[in-house]
């Protein structure tokens, strides 16, 4: 019988009484977070998982309308913390699962002791440019985006992954994000990009009341610097913002020199004493 464990490739490593748990962003998996695992088996009890659609999961699990809203990567989220008797965990969640692990925040607040979000993705992808937010795309460019995306998909994924990692052509990180990218089925990649054009974070961001680190890179071609100060003036909790001074969405596969020291330290610290 399959449980949620086996259906996410779920793996813990390492011991502790606290639980760093690690979520991947679109077109990855959890191979993406290599580099960091190392720095926290000796000290958290880590666990690890693919989300459903990652291309090591079973595609004939992916539930097309479950995963055509971001509640179904949430409710994931939950149930693999309950299977697994996880309380008070330390979420790190790289772009759509940093926004999955935010709402499924507000639905078990139990569950998270804080967040720890990398390049979080846009928080409502049709155009909304407010006083304090700028972002988004017009609903017309959305629609042409996802048009071309179904009858050119790999062409446009092969384009898009040097832009998304923000590295050169020949770089061992741009071959590794394009290894998991490909791996996807591209049915399945169409729907979770279809859901990362039409969720809207905006209105939930009150009742987010976790503490939340809002980790990106100085240059983001996936997500704005607005984004990261929007987060943090509108989310319900305390809540803190670091930029590093790296280029790429990726920066724990392109740059984990320096991105893991600043992860580590988020891990490490709360806010009150950051």
């Amino acid at each position: 019988m399959n449980t949620v464990g086996s259906a996410h490739n779920v793996r813990i490593l390492g011991s502790g009484e606290t639980t760093v748990v690690l979520g991947h962003g679109f077109g990855t998996d959890q191979s993406v977070w290599r580099y960091l695992v190392p720095h926290l088996v000796d000290h958290y009890k880590v666990l690890l998982y693919d989300s459903m659609g990652a291309g090591t999961t079973n595609p004939d699990y992916f539930d097309f309308d479950r995963y055509s809203t971001l509640e179904g990567f949430s409710y994931d989220i939950i149930a693999i913390l309950d299977e697994f008797n996880v309380t008070n965990c330390i979420y790190v969640g790289h772009s759509i699962s940093a926004m999955a692990a935010a709402a499924a925040s507000i639905f078990r607040p139990d569950l998270f002791r804080k967040l720890v979000m990398l390049s979080g993705c846009q928080l409502r992808q049709e155009v909304s440019n407010t006083e304090d937010y700028y972002g988004g795309f017009e609903k017309e460019e959305l629609d042409q985006m996802y048009e071309a995306m179904k009858t050119n998909y790999e062409s446009l994924m092969a384009g898009m992954a040097p832009l998304v990692i923000g590295s050169d052509l020949d770089s061992t990180a741009l071959q590794e994000f394009s290894r998991t990218l490909f791996n996807m089925r591209p049915d399945i990649g169409l729907c979770i990009n279809r859901t990362l054009q039409t969720f809207d974070m905006i209105p939930y961001l009150p009742q987010v009341t976790v503490p939340c680190h809002i980790i990106q890179s100085s240059k983001d071609v996936a997500v704005p610097m607005g984004v990261s100060e929007y987060l943090h003036k509108n989310l319900g909790g305390k809540s803190i913002v670091e930029v590093m001074p790296i280029d790429g969405h990726l920066p724990h596969l392109s740059a984990p020199d320096i991105t893991n020291p600043v992860l580590l330290r988020h891990i490490q610290q709360d806010i009150a004493d950051a």
